[in-house]
């Protein structure tokens, strides 16, 4: 009971990896292990989560992309009520596949949970009414140490689902909805990150 199968290297990006529960199910209902430290060791992965997390959001908030800079954060993803679109974008420096990205749905039915390693930024739009996002981190959030991503930015071009606009030159979505009218919805921090090439501009004058 509790084994897991894991899809790595998705999308070609090393150590991104889509990892789905067994479930078992009767006439009653289902029961399924949703994280089990033997099975992740057994599957190659040691990892200390040391923080669970979770949030509510309505149709059309798009939070992200985050990541802290100075205190990465792997993370463990997973939705328990409705869907969402999750996507992480390699900005690991000495990495092949850097400011490539991979976008999953996870959803209650699906029960997907997306394994993000430290040095990815991140985030998620939801497509269903309301849903719930749960995820397990390996260090503590540095509420000073946060950096961001524009969730448009046109040269990682994310192919995020059911959103149409065009691109208004920054992280604005008051262009964009989605393709059922649902306005996009972000925080006001959200609206102003950069862009993956004004990131490699302030690295290289420091």
């Amino acid at each position: 009971m509790g084994k897991i199968t894991v899809e790595r290297d998705v999308n070609g990006i090393p150590g991104l990896c889509v990892i789905t529960p067994a479930v078992f199910g009767d006439a009653r209902g289902y029961f399924m292990e949703t994280w089990s430290r033997r099975d992740m060791e057994t599957a190659g992965f040691s990892i200390d989560f040391v923080q669970d997390n979770q949030s509510m959001s309505v149709k059309g908030v798009l939070r992200g992309l985050h990541y802290q800079i100075s205190h990465p954060q792997t993370k463990l993803v997973r939705v328990i009520r409705g869907e969402v679109f999750d996507v992480a974008v390699d900005l690991r420096e000495d990495s092949s596949t850097y400011g490539s990205y991979h976008g999953e749905l996870l959803s209650a039915q699906n029960r997907k949970q997306f394994l993000i390693p430290r040095g990815f930024a991140h985030g998620f739009l939801v497509l269903s009414d309301e849903a719930e996002f749960c995820y397990k981190c390996d260090d503590f959030y540095h509420p000073n140490d946060e950096g961001g991503l524009a969730w448009n930015d046109p040269e990682i071009g994310i192919q995020w689902p059911e959103v149409v606009g065009s691109y208004p030159g920054s992280a604005d979505p008051s262009g964009y909805c989605l393709s059922d009218g649902t306005p996009l919805i972000l925080s006001e921090k959200d609206k102003k990150w950069g862009t993956i090439g004004e990131i490699r501009n302030q690295k290289s004058e420091k």
